[in-house]
C-alpha cells in the first residue's frame, strides 16, 4: 500500500507529518492517560478534513483505549458504575452522525476548538464536584449523550465524560480504567456515526491501521518520560498548549 493509497495522507510528507502527529499524541496519552484523539484532531484538522481526521484516529484510538480499560478483574466493577453514561455516550454519538454528519466544515472546527478551550481550562483550574450515587444514572445517561453530541461533531470524546468520570471519585487505577472503557465505546459509536456518513471506507480503515504503530511508538515513548518527568509539571504545559490550540481553531473556524 502506498501513500497515494491512503485517503487524507496522499502524499509522503503528508503521510510523514500525520505519522508524526499520532507519535506525539500517542506519548502525550502514555505519559497523562487521555490526550490521543484530542491532540490528533487538533493537529490533523489543520492539514486534512475533520472527517478524515476523525476516520484516522479509529484504529489507534481503539486499541490504544483497549490496552488502558485493563485489568480485567476489575473490568466488570468499573463498567457497572459508568454503564449508564456509556449508553448516553452511544446513543448521541449515534443521533449526532445522524444530525450533523460526518466532522466537516468551519463550525466543526469551531466546536473542535471550544471542546479544547473547555477542557485545557478545566484540566488546569477545575475541580469536579462528587457525584450522589443516587443520581449516577441520571448524570451519567446526560453527561454520555452530551458527550456522544461533541464526538459525532468533532471526533473528540473527552468533553465532558472526563470530568464526570474524575467526580466518580473512582481513584487513580479506576479513573484511568474508566476513561478507557469510555472512550474505548466512544471509539466505536465515532466509527459507526462515520460508516454512516460514508466516511469510514476500507482505505480509510487502512490508513487508521497504518498509524497504530506511530501512535504505540509514542504511548511508550510516553510511559519512559512518565517515569522521568513530573506527570503534573507535563501535564500543565500540554493544558496550556492546547487552549492556545483550540483558540486557534475556533478562531480560524469563525473567519473561515
Amino acid at each position: 500500500m502506498s501513500a497515494a493509497d491512503l485517503p487524507g495522507v496522499g502524499t509522503p510528507a503528508l503521510l510523514a507529518a500525520t505519522a508524526a502527529i499520532f507519535v506525539l499524541a500517542g506519548t502525550v496519552k502514555g505519559v497523562v492517560g487521555l490526550g490521543l484523539p484530542t491532540i490528533s484532531m487538533a493537529m490533523l484538522a489543520l492539514i486534512m478534513a475533520p472527517a478524515q481526521a476523525a476516520a484516522l484516529l479509529i484504529v489507534p484510538s481503539l486499541i490504544t483505549n483497549l490496552w488502558q480499560a485493563r485489568p480485567w478483574p476489575t473490568l466488570l466493577r468499573v463498567w457497572r458504575r459508568i454503564a449508564a453514561m456509556q449508553i448516553g455516550v452511544g446513543v448521541g454519538t449515534l443521533a449526532g452522525a445522524a444530525w450533523f454528519g460526518a466532522p466537516a466544515g468551519h463550525w466543526a472546527s469551531v466546536c473542535l476548538g471550544a471542546a479544547l478551550v473547555a477542557y485545557a481550562a478545566w484540566g488546569m483550574f477545575g475541580a469536579p464536584p462528587t457525584v450522589p450515587a443516587r443520581r449516577e444514572g441520571a448524570l451519567g445517561a446526560a453527561a454520555g449523550a452530551v458527550t456522544g453530541l461533541i464526538t459525532a461533531a468533532t471526533g473528540v470524546f473527552v468533553i465532558p465524560a472526563v470530568p464526570y468520570l474524575q467526580a466518580l471519585n473512582l481513584g487513580k487505577d479506576g479513573l484511568i480504567q474508566a476513561m478507557g472503557i469510555s472512550f474505548t465505546l466512544s471509539t466505536v459509536a465515532l466509527a459507526a456515526g462515520l460508516w454512516l456518513n460514508g466516511s469510514y471506507t476500507p482505505g480509510a480503515a487502512g490508513a487508521s491501521v497504518l498509524m497504530l504503530l506511530p501512535a504505540l511508538a509514542g504511548m511508550a515513548l510516553g510511559q519512559w518520560l512518565r517515569s522521568r518527568l513530573s506527570a503534573r509539571a507535563f501535564k500543565q504545559c500540554f493544558m496550556v498548549s492546547l487552549a492556545l490550540l483550540g483558540a486557534y481553531q475556533v478562531a480560524q473556524g469563525l473567519s473561515g
